[in-house]
């Protein structure tokens, strides 16, 4: 079976940086998309980064100049460092998979999820 894990979230002050990881297991190849989504209780999941099975990024505008997505050299790991939060970051923050080699725009075209890990910055 497939698993991800999240880590690294937490509270933190404006301003201040958090480094978020995924682990994931179980899978066979490595030429996938990752990304980083995240959702705020009352609203829909948004696009926050993703990485496509070539390198390829994508990062959503909000974040752009302030979050750095990174994929281990074995693929496997996929982490977010986040520079610079504010309080509009706050929201619980997921790594999700999809197994093909290009990254969809919507949340319902990734196949498997983490948990999730709450970020807060207050």
């Amino acid at each position: 079976d497939v698993q991800l894990v999240e880590s690294g979230g937490g509270l933190v002050q404006p301003g201040g940086s958090l480094r978020l990881s995924c682990a994931t297991s179980g899978y066979k190849y490595d030429t996938y998309c990752m990304g980083w989504f995240r959702q705020i209780p009352g609203k829909e999941r948004e696009r926050v980064a993703t990485m496509d099975g070539y390198g390829g990024t994508y990062y959503a505008p909000f974040v752009q100049g302030r979050f750095t997505m990174t994929r281990d050299e074995d693929k496997k790991g996929l982490s977010l460092q986040m520079n610079s939060l504010k309080p509009g970051d706050t929201a619980m923050y997921y790594c999700a998979v999809r197994l093909n080699s290009g990254c969809p725009v919507l949340p319902k075209d990734f196949s498997d999820w983490g948990q999730g890990t709450q970020v807060t910055v207050s």
